[in-house]
């Protein structure tokens, strides 16, 4: 069955561009976020898109997207705001927010119990990736349901994988950011002690970038965002220390070991209870530098 009509919940800074791109395919979007303003402003900017009033305004909805901070937030909306009970018997929640695995699978079940299908397709790439539409789709459930979704998730994406089954696409994604925040760790760490000992974070950033020590982060966070000093790559070090947290949970559902993840768990739950939601997880770079002493370079500024 074709899917034109969508739902699309959360306008947040990866949310909204990736609800333009569907509009700019054609698809029929019925929009809604909690943020003033915010859905108004996407209206007026893209006039084939509607402003839901309730949650009857999705009654209508082939698909629904969610992208929201949290399971529990994503349970909230589709069950304590009863925006499921409204949805058509066959219409596809897509929940593309970082939420946690075994929920997932537990609200799969409950929506499948009322007649509804669910994929879990969070993404990586960032807000730069939402804006580009190159973001990467890591898609949990099943394929016939996947095959359905592919025009929408090809509107914003570069790339989709099929993990595995429902809430494999959410272990996935925790998974990946916790490889990501461990890699980002170690690499300020270094940088701090390089500039200790007398060696600029650029020099090193350059030793890292053609040696074995090369990652996503010394690649594209740390003169882009960190050196710079803009820390401005667009996602928050709470969310970061959020879907960490996230991975160790599943690693302790699973009884698997976790040492060095924990640890990492550790330090980025410490820091992002000193700091505002608000601050980019890029900021690690002169938060770690302050905490561990650094100099008069650029982790201890």
């Amino acid at each position: 069955m074709t899917i034109s009509q969508v739902g699309f919940i959360g306008l947040g800074n990866m949310g909204a561009p990736m609800a333009a791109h569907l509009a700019d395919a054609g698809f029929a979007l019925t929009v809604s976020d909690t943020a003033p303003g915010v859905v108004e402003r996407f209206v007026a900017a893209h006039p084939g898109s509607v402003a839901a009033a309730g949650r009857q305004s999705f009654a209508t909805a082939e698909a629904l997207i969610l992208m929201l901070p949290t399971s529990e937030i994503v349970e909230n909306v589709l069950e304590g705001d009863q925006v499921a009970d409204v949805l058509p018997p066959g219409c596809l929640v897509i929940d593309m927010s970082s939420s946690e695995p075994l929920r997932t699978r537990a609200l799969a079940a409950r929506l499948q119990a009322r007649g509804l299908s669910m994929l879990d397709a969070p993404v990586s790439g960032g807000v730069r990736g939402a804006r580009a539409a190159t973001l990467s789709v890591l898609a949990g459930g099943a394929e016939d349901d996947l095959t359905r979704a592919a025009p929408l998730l090809n509107a914003m994406a570069g790339t989709i994988i099929r993990v595995g089954g429902i809430g494999s696409g959410h272990a996935a994604k925790a998974l990946n950011n916790l490889v990501s925040a461990a890699t980002m760790s170690v690499t300020v760490e270094a940088l701090a002690i390089a500039e200790a000992f007398g060696i600029s974070a650029d020099t090193m950033t350059k030793v890292l970038n053609s040696s074995s020590g090369r990652s996503n982060t010394s690649e594209n966070k740390v003169a882009q965002f960190m050196t710079s000093g803009r820390f401005d790559s667009g996602f928050s070090l709470s969310l970061m220390a959020k879907d960490v947290g996230l991975a160790i949970g599943l690693a302790r559902a699973l009884d698997r070991p976790a040492e060095v993840a924990g640890h990492v768990a550790d330090q980025w739950r410490r820091i992002a209870g000193q700091v505002s939601p608000a601050t980019d997880h890029t900021q690690l770079y002169t938060l770690l530098g302050a905490a561990s002493g650094g100099s008069e370079g650029g982790a201890a500024r």
